[in-house]
């Protein structure tokens, strides 16, 4: 691999920590809407919909963190 295309894997990794920093933040807003609800409305379809969502976007940073290994991973191969 040439620099050229190490150096366009670094920007994309930069971009995707961009990206995993901003939905962690979304992630943990909707976490602390959730907890912050009543428990009686944590059980209703709007405090189910804001798990489902915390969660969705857990998967999320799971896949972002995956995609930057592997792009390291190219990066130094």
């Amino acid at each position: 691999m040439n620099q050229k295309t190490r150096n366009e894997l670094q920007k994309m990794e930069l971009a995707l920590e961009e990206m995993r920093d901003r939905i962690e933040e979304l992630k943990e807003l909707e976490e602390d809407k959730y907890d912050n609800l009543p428990e009686g409305l944590q059980d209703t379809d709007q405090g189910l919909a804001m798990e489902a969502a915390a969660s969705e976007l857990e998967d999320a940073l799971s896949s972002i963190d995956e995609a930057m290994a592997a792009i390291g991973e190219a990066a130094h191969a």
